[in-house]
């Protein structure tokens, strides 16, 4: 059964961190990416980062502008797991943050959700001011 758990969620003030974590489990974490979303209340889901655990050391990783440079995504195959650093947290990065699975590499469509396969439940990250 493909499970993807996000957990690392939490209440944070402005100007924080937290690690969100998205393990992996029943299908070879190596041949997929791994990208994260989040959807605040009231808006779309976004797609904020990707990588590819197979190809990371080829640069295969993607953030979007609205969380770059603050944000910095890894990937543990050991643990099939990947991490979501989160620096300088603001109140406007207040969502729900889920991960999700695509076959192979990232790629220019890393952020349409339309393109992943295999989807975690969500985390809870609330930054206050």
């Amino acid at each position: 059964e493909v499970q993807l758990q996000a957990s690392g969620g939490g209440l944070v003030q402005s100007g924080g961190s937290l690690r969100l974590s998205c393990a992996a489990s029943g299908f070879n974490f190596n041949d997929y990416a791994i990208g994260w979303f989040r959807q605040a209340p009231g808006k779309k889901r976004e797609g904020i980062s990707c990588v590819s655990s197979s190809y990371s050391n080829d640069g295969n990783l993607y953030y979007a502008n609205s969380v770059k440079d603050r944000f910095t995504i890894s990937s543990d195959s050991r643990k099939k797991t990947v991490y979501l650093q989160m620096d300088n947290l603001k109140p406007e990065d207040t969502a729900v943050y889920f991960c999700a699975a695509k076959i192979f590499k990232c790629g220019a469509y890393y952020s349409d959700e339309d393109a992943y396969d295999y989807w975690g439940q969500g985390t809870l990250v609330t930054v206050s001011s």
